[in-house]
């Protein structure tokens, strides 16, 4: 993917390096009971609403929220904004 902001000459080697991309639909504290009894076709309960944005870090730390989307055959994020980005 490329960049349309210039970037300085020192800066080009890390424009490489990967990082991890996660994005977090939500979660939940359940009894340890409660976890051993799952099993498939289980159902586990968010604390989010279906329509509720969605976090997504990078390197374990928040950057974006956005919503889920489907393309084609799978899952997909669309960021609506950006952490500490001024509106």
């Amino acid at each position: 993917m490329e960049s349309t902001l210039a970037t300085p000459n020192n800066l080009e080697a890390l424009l490489d390096v990967p990082v991890k991309l996660t994005v977090e639909l939500g979660s939940c504290q359940m009894p340890m009971r409660e976890v051993l009894q799952l099993a498939l076709s289980s159902v586990v309960q968010l604390d989010r609403a279906a329509d509720a944005p969605v976090d997504i870090f990078i390197n374990q730390k928040r950057f974006a929220r956005g919503e889920v989307v489907v393309v084609e055959d799978r899952f997909g994020i669309k960021i609506t904004e950006l952490v500490g980005a001024t509106k």
